[in-house]
């Protein structure tokens, strides 16, 4: 896999689009493959707006919840040495590679979306590391789930206490919910980040809390 497969992917989207290798703000030994914006010489057409709302290609965007996780993985890498993570909602692949860089025994990215497995995969590659690939998250033996900008949806919440019954540890990113009253989820820290690309996102989305629940295995 490499950035050719992820341009053909983004531009059936948006035909302009482009694709540089970055490196991360927070982590500036770990590079990912993002949305080019000096390319966008102008506003989206009407088509191309429609085509970005239906089919968003979130993979190309490095989220502050991401890009935290990843952080944090890397000065703590006790979480997952040794250890089968899997990366739910893996989006770009970060947090499962920086869970590779740290030492972690296997990692396996789950998405939904073939195009974020894909950029994964891409990714994984760029950084020097392998990731096992899988749509689906209900996986037997894993030790650690990591989980970064899934309760953008609240809806999701449920996954929360789902998660604790898949794997003994979890480890939460998340910047849509200012006060998580989860029951067993105990934040670990808060910090600063902003979506690479920015977004000029609300300044309350760039603050990540950390979540721990349960125990490593």
């Amino acid at each position: 896999m490499n950035r050719e497969t992820l341009l053909a992917n983004i531009r059936t989207v948006l035909p302009r689009a482009d694709l540089v290798a970055t490196p991360l703000p927070a982590v500036p030994d770990l590079q990912l493959y993002l949305f080019n914006p000096a390319v966008m010489d102008g506003p989206l057409s009407h088509e191309e707006a429609q085509a970005v709302v239906a089919e968003p290609a979130y993979w190309s965007f490095c989220w502050a919840s991401g890009q935290a996780m990843a952080e944090y993985l890397l000065k703590h890498p006790d979480w997952v040495r040794g250890k089968r993570v899997l990366d739910f909602g893996a989006g770009s692949g970060v947090a499962g590679i920086a869970a590779a860089l740290a030492g972690a025994r296997e990692v396996i990215a789950c998405d939904i979306d073939p195009a974020a497995l894909d950029a994964c995969a891409a990714n994984a590659q760029l950084n020097g590391v392998t990731l096992q690939l899988s749509e689906d998250w209900r996986l037997p033996e894993i030790d650690v789930i990591l989980a970064s900008d899934v309760l953008y949806d609240r809806d999701n919440l449920p996954l929360l206490t789902q998660f604790l019954q898949q794997a003994p540890l979890v480890l939460l990113a998340d910047s849509r919910i200012r006060n998580l009253a989860e029951p067993g989820y105990e934040q670990l820290e808060c910090r600063e980040y902003r979506t690479l690309p920015d977004l000029n996102e609300f300044e309350e989305f760039n603050w990540v809390r950390i979540f721990r629940a349960g125990q490593a295995a």
